[in-house]
């Protein structure tokens, strides 16, 4: 009996080593360099307004409240505004800090901040601002405001 066992046994070596060779070729191809672990980085992003006066009279300040909706979290994002007006005269500030220059990029320091318009002309205004991120996505957000005067 032992003698079968014992051809039995030596038959099963071959199949021991062809199971290792299998098994380490199944490891190498699976970790090959093409499959390299992605990160994400760059997410859309949505920008919600608060509401805002249709009307605004000359020397009149109308604060716009904007949020910036991330899709996914990446914490080295960084977020710019820029604004151009294009109908009419005013100044476009970020809290007490110097009016902004149109089409100059500013950095925005939070995802949620205020805008303070300040008139100056008795005409509708007309102005759009771009909101973009640090790989290039935009959003442009359109205010127009009629005189008051």
């Amino acid at each position: 009996m032992i003698a079968i066992f014992n051809k039995f046994r030596i038959g099963l070596v071959p199949i021991y080593v062809m199971l290792a060779i299998l098994t380490a070729s199944v490891t190498l191809v699976s970790c090959s360099k093409d499959d390299e672990l992605e990160i994400q980085n760059d997410f859309p992003f949505e920008v919600n307004v608060m509401p805002v006066p249709k009307d605004v009279a000359n020397g009149q300040t109308v604060e716009i409240r904007i949020a910036i909706q991330r899709t996914g979290n990446y914490s080295n994002t960084q977020y710019f505004l820029r604004y151009f007006q294009f109908d009419g005269q005013g100044t476009l500030r970020y809290y007490d800090e110097q009016p902004y220059l149109p089409n100059d990029l500013y950095p925005l320091p939070t995802e949620q901040f205020r805008l303070y318009y300040t008139s100056t002309s008795a005409v509708s205004q007309s102005f759009d601002v771009w909101i973009s991120d640090s790989f290039g996505n935009e959003k442009q957000i359109s205010f127009q405001f009629n005189s008051a005067d």
